[in-house]
């Protein structure tokens, strides 16, 4: 047979990758043994500590609850330990080191509640969560189902399932201990969960409220799962003790841990976490009771959070131990398990367009007058073309909309950034049937939107972000005269849709919008495209059970286009019937019988312009 290698001759401050696979191999079908007795704690790859410091020379590690002299070892029911273990050919030092652990998830009151404990909308890493029947823990990451590219919130099993919790079960966010109000934090349904070797995790997924994957004060999206070395120094945001810092000291490691009554004694895989010197927590506690669940971050060379996530915290030192440290999953092996993933699946999101019954009295969608139906573009022969949350239909001849069609929700908007986004010509349709970029360079003619951008952005996160790219098509823009919604009244025209929000009691926050140009024979023509001098808009809305319908008119005076002098915008509040007279556009029966504009009285003459949002008559 061979000779042994000893360790002393041979033994590097981090192993190759055979020996680091070897070694791995060892912990994982020979670990167990060695944790069936009961004064072992757990076993793992780190340094040797030698008059409690950390050498350079690899060892074997085990914990132990105590360390005893071999006269004790009954007492305890314990067997000694080998000096060294030869794996692969070399033998390798073993070290012993007094530790236990308990799972993170027991919590202790605190006089001041922070934003971390509290219901948050969107959610994100780093905050509280837990099963309705357990104290709280820690949203590691925004995860995706890799079937279904469902977005979840990951944390540990004793988070949110634990000895009492079934797949079904509602988790809340806050944690219980944070805000006993269960029925108001409701975030969504447990969906899988594991506790074992692959590690201690669950998903839940979520419902009515929005999601932001960026971690809690670290301000990283995790999008890449890493392999802990020894010496990798990574960083966490939990709910307890909020960001802290450490070093990797063990790896390959399996610790052994009392779940209680029913899960009982159960053996977790994973890496271990010392204090960061350089870098030490708050009263030198890395973890607390709440932290689980926490993801922790692998650090770059300046000290920044990575994107790269190393392991899911799930438990820290026991209740008497003088040494400060934590436990953590790898990830690999845990989201295998949970069959998730940290980058949503490319999934398109599905594209409903108008939706005539978002109002609880339900209204249609325009049509066009018969005598220009053949000017209708048609996709897969429709003319009704949708995005998300608005549709509209294109005049092949002046290759402007006809009409767009949208849904606000007035209650969940959200502030998205347009930067960055460009106008383009929508690929589904043929190029011939819209006007580009060719019209608007170099002059004052502004890329105007018909469904407002700001109208389009709620839903989720990612439906909202979707309406946001899905307005700038130049299918939903005409040539408007740059600055016109916000120097027409004061941005009168611009501020329609917010004033009937502040004037009217309009059910559910909700109201569907229609708007176009107004195409006419004599249109000026400026390179060689019609350019409308008017527009129209309809806002209708439920009131009291009642639909209601509020028409306008904008005029721009495009004489002077040639010179490119801004002259008079003017807004009226005119009748349906008169904007059907002004167009080929026919607006559902609905909408004609809510209509809300005043009689007109020929005594008084001509209808005037509105001079403030005050003088809109929604009622």
């Amino acid at each position: 047979m061979p000779a042994k290698k000893k360790a002393a001759e041979n033994n590097p401050a981090q192993p190759d990758e055979q020996m680091s696979a070897a070694l791995r191999e060892f912990i994982r079908t020979e670990g167990s043994k060695y944790l069936k007795d009961p004064n072992v704690s757990s076993i793992g790859i780190g340094y040797k500590i030698r008059k409690g410091k950390p050498t350079k020379e690899l060892s074997i590690q085990f914990t132990v609850s105590q360390k005893v002299v071999p006269e004790q070892f009954g007492e305890l029911a314990t067997e000694e330990l080998p000096a060294s273990i030869t794996v692969a050919g070399v033998e390798i030092p073993t070290d012993v080191v007094e530790r236990t652990y308990h799972p993170d998830f027991r919590v202790v009151p605190e006089a001041a509640v922070d934003k971390r404990k509290v219901r948050i909308d969107p959610v994100r890493p780093g905050v509280s969560v837990g099963h309705q029947t357990i104290t709280a823990g820690t949203i590691g990451a925004i995860v995706y189902d890799i079937e279904t590219g469902r977005p979840c919130v990951l944390s540990n099993w004793h988070v949110l399932h634990g000895e009492d919790g079934e797949l079904g079960d509602v988790v809340v966010q806050p944690g219980p201990h944070d805000d006993n109000r269960t029925e108001r934090n409701l975030l969504g349904p447990l969906l899988r969960s594991h506790l074992g070797i692959a590690g201690d995790g669950a998903i839940a997924g979520v419902e009515g409220r929005d999601l932001d994957p960026s971690i809690f004060e670290l301000d990283v999206v995790p999008d890449e799962l890493g392999d802990p070395q020894l010496g990798d120094k990574v960083v966490k945001s939990g709910r307890t003790t909020g960001v802290t810092h450490g070093i990797v000291r063990r790896v390959d490691t399996i610790v052994k841990l009392d779940y209680g009554p029913e899960a009982g004694v159960v053996e977790i895989g994973g890496f271990e976490i010392g204090i960061d010197p350089g870098k030490r927590p708050r009263d030198d506690e890395i973890s607390k009771g709440g932290d689980s669940g926490a993801a922790w971050m692998f650090k770059a060379p300046n000290g920044r959070p990575t994107k790269i996530l190393a392991g899911i915290h799930f438990a820290g030192e026991g209740p008497n131990d003088p040494d400060e440290h934590a436990l953590a999953c790898l990830p690999r092996s845990l989201f295998q398990k949970l069959g998730i993933t940290l980058v949503q699946p490319e999934q398109a999101l599905v594209v409903s367009g108008f939706d005539p019954n978002f109002l609880s009295v339900p209204v249609g969608v325009p049509v066009l007058d018969p005598a220009a139906a053949d000017d209708a573009v048609q996709l897969d022969g429709s003319v009704k073309i949708d995005y998300t949350h608005f549709s509209l239909t294109m005049s092949r001849d002046r290759k402007f909309a006809h009409w767009v069609a949208w849904n606000v929700d007035g209650g969940g908007l959200k502030k998205i950034t347009r930067t960055g986004i460009p106008f383009i010509k929508d690929p589904r349709l043929s190029a011939d049937v819209q006007i580009g970029d060719e019209l608007y360079r170099d002059n004052r003619l502004d890329r105007g939107h018909l469904a407002r951008r700001a109208d389009l952005l709620w839903g989720s996160l990612d439906e909202a972000k979707q309406a946001n790219r899905d307005s700038f098509f130049f299918t939903n823009i005409t040539p408007q005269m740059d600055d016109f919604n916000q120097r027409t009244k004061d941005g009168l025209w611009g501020r329609l849709e917010d004033a009937v929000f502040a004037d009217v009691d309009v059910e559910d926050l909700r109201v569907s919008v229609y708007g176009g140009p107004v195409f006419k024979e004599d249109d000026r023509v400026f390179r060689g495209e019609k350019i409308p001098r008017e527009f129209w808009k309809v806002i209708t809305f439920v009131e009291a059970g009642a639909l209601k319908a509020s028409a306008f008119l904008l005029t721009q005076n495009l004489n002077q286009l040639e010179a490119l002098e801004l002259d008079e915008f003017r807004v009226f509040q005119v009748s349906i019937a008169e904007l059907e007279n002004r167009t080929k556009v026919r607006l559902p029966e609905a909408v004609h019988a809510a209509d809300t504009a005043p009689p007109v009285v020929e005594a008084l003459g001509p209808p005037q312009p509105l001079g403030d949002l005050s003088q809109i008559v929604w009622t």
